[in-house]
């Protein structure tokens, strides 16, 4: 049996969202295995996500085709997915490499059902190791002279490569406000969060330096807005007056790597809504969290 996800978002207040969309799926033969909303007041919008499994063999094609009739009466966006198609992302790194390293594992057994057509980087410090992994390496300059020249070759990457989604892990050039434009809601960046406390170099030091007691990285959507962008996932770690600025460092890189995998996570199985400046999450499904293999 086929898997599907449907996604849809209306105003607020539109009495029968749910059931209008029950009766669409079993008319087609579709059975609904898990579903999640929420009505959000203060934005006026309604969201929904619906798992489902076609079992009289009705096609993705067909839903998308007759769906529009039941989306209307509701001033409905919607969109259908399935759950076997892979999205295709593209890795960007720099020279801190746990997050990269982290995803190439998740990714190989199977536990980030994600398809990585190119890892793009600035430096060539990981070039062996994506190589290994069977995966184009693209190794793309970037200064303040050819900035524009070396975001044209990075799109080109991208382009070419048909990718759907760009991971900013640990990738270390501020990307051009046209390049946040035109791939809005399909860049994910990690980073700490001591923002905007702890600026610029060396900001677990400077945490360590003030005493804090909470390392946290957040991860989302890349914007204009520097680090301002609509947050998917966050999480903390508790550290005490007798780690160093090295621990803090490592127990950072941790957090970070499972946040960005997090954040991917929800991104790829069509859990994540936006929001105007924020996002609606929903739990995972059943069987979302499984992997291929054990390592």
């Amino acid at each position: 049996m086929n898997k599907f996800v449907l996604n849809a978002k209306c105003e607020s207040h539109r009495r029968g969202v749910g059931a209008a969309i029950a009766t669409f799926l079993a008319k087609h033969g579709c059975n609904v295995t898990d579903a999640a909303q929420f009505d959000d007041v203060g934005t006026d919008s309604f969201f929904t996500r619906t798992c489902f499994t076609s079992e009289e063999g009705v096609t993705l094609e067909a839903l998308r085709n007759e769906f529009p009739e039941v989306a209307a009466g509701f001033d409905m966006e919607f969109s259908f997915h399935d759950v076997v198609e892979k999205t295709k992302v593209v890795i960007m790194v720099s020279r801190f490499g746990h997050c990269l390293n982290d995803l190439l594992y998740r990714w190989r057994i199977g536990a980030l059902p994600i398809d990585i057509v190119a890892v793009i980087s600035n430096h060539m410090d990981y070039q062996k190791v994506v190589v290994n992994h069977d995966i184009p390496f693209h190794c793309i300059k970037v200064t303040k002279e050819n900035k524009p020249t070396a975001e044209a070759a990075i799109m080109r990457v991208v382009e070419d490569a048909g990718a759907e989604l760009i991971v900013l892990a640990r990738y270390m050039q501020i990307l051009s406000d046209e390049m946040c434009k035109k791939m809005s809601g399909r860049i994910i960046n990690i980073h700490h969060s001591f923002l905007p406390s702890f600026k610029g170099a060396n900001p677990y030091k400077q945490a360590f330096e003030r005493g804090v007691k909470l390392i946290g990285a957040t991860s989302h959507y890349v914007t204009a807005d520097l680090d301002e962008g609509p947050i998917i996932e966050q999480d903390t770690i508790r550290v005490t007056h007798a780690q160093s600025p090295d621990d803090y460092v490592s127990l950072g890189r941790d957090v970070e790597s499972q946040v960005l995998a997090r954040a991917i996570h929800a991104h790829i199985h069509h859990r994540v809504f936006l929001n105007g400046d924020k996002t609606v999450v929903f739990p995972a499904s059943p069987g979302e969290y499984g992997s291929e293999r054990m390592g």
